[in-house]
This record gives structure tokens, C-alpha cells and sequence, in this order.
């Protein structure tokens, strides 16, 4: 994993999360319990703060920054989506991000909401507890189902997993 210091700021990183070795985490950046950052992700605390939760995934080529003095809070069970933007918000435990997506400054996603693929979620909007919210901009569309966080334990319970398979059962293969 590619880990920097930068102007004093150093990564913290727990022994069982794993990050990808093409990920990059730079400056002031926590990564709780069995996290699992995939290929190319960026994590930027170089002038803000990122704190990403226990057992979250942070799939590949997500971008994860912070406004100046100010932090990004990802917490515990979360799921990013592959090529999502996350920029200075606080996202609750249980939330799934969809592909795509982009969370700017200063908007809060409740427990158990659901951003869908490519949702734009502006500055400063809140997404309410167990919402759906999708488009461009994003929009409150409906209430996530019993069903659906049942479904999603099960996927995310993947995903923890993948932190200790991965340090285990990940070999480069050379051609």
C-alpha cells in the first residue's frame, strides 16, 4: 500500500483493514477495523481529515478528500461504490454509495440510506434515515426496505471479509 506523510500528517491505518498495494493514503487519514480499500482508491487527508469506520469498503478508484481544517466521516458497515467522489461529508453507518456518486461538502447521509449510481448529492443536503436518494441533483425517492438491509448485511459481511482474504490469498502474477 502506498502510505504518505505529508507536512507532519501521518495515516493510521488498523492491522486487520487492508488497502489495496495501488491505493494511495496521504496526510491525516484513519482506517478503522477490517476495512478493505480496493485498486487505485485515493484517500487525501493532506489538508483536511479523512476518518473512515469499522468494516467499511471503499471500492476501487473511489476519491475521498477533505475541505481545509475540516473532515470527511465515513463511518462503520459503509459501502462506497466504485468511482465515487467523496468530498468534506459525513456519511452514518450502514450507508451504501453507489457507483458513481458524488457526496460533496457538508452534506449528511443518515443511518441505512442508499445513494444510487451516479447520484449527485449537492453541498449541504441531508439524506434522512434509511432514504433512497438518486439523480442530478439527488432527490429523496423513497425509504430503504427491511429487505434491503438484509440483503446488504449479507453483501457487506463480503466485503469485511475481503480484508483478511486478501492479506492472505493476494499474489501478483507475473506474465
Amino acid at each position: 500500500m502506498a502510505l504518505y506523510t505529508f507536512e507532519g500528517r501521518e495515516p493510521k491505518v488498523d492491522r486487520s483493514a487492508f488497502v489495496f498495494p495501488d491505493a494511495t493514503v496521504i496526510g491525516d487519514v484513519t482506517i478503522g477495523k477490517e476495512v478493505w480499500v480496493g485498486p487505485g482508491a485515493v484517500l487525501r487527508g493532506d489538508y483536511g481529515k479523512i476518518v473512515v469506520g469499522d468494516y467499511s469498503a471503499i471500492e476501487d478508484n473511489v476519491v475521498v478528500h477533505a475541505r481545509p481544517g475540516e473532515t470527511t466521516v465515513i463511518g462503520n458497515h459503509v459501502t462506497v461504490g466504485h468511482l465515487s467522489v467523496i468530498h468534506t461529508p459525513k456519511i452514518s453507518d450502514w450507508v451504501v454509495i453507489g457507483m458513481g456518486a458524488v457526496v460533496s461538502d457538508f452534506a449528511h447521509i443518515g443511518t441505512w440510506a442508499a445513494i444510487g449510481e451516479g447520484a449527485v448529492v449537492k453541498n449541504n443536503f441531508e439524506v434522512p434515515e434509511k432514504a433512497i436518494a438518486v439523480g442530478v441533483p439527488a432527490k429523496v425517492i423513497g425509504n430503504v426496505s427491511q429487505d434491503y438491509m438484509d440483503l446488504w448485511t449479507k453483501y457487506k459481511a463480503n466485503y469485511n471479509s475481503f480484508a483478511s482474504r486478501y492479506k492472505t490469498n493476494l499474489h501478483r502474477t507475473e506474465q
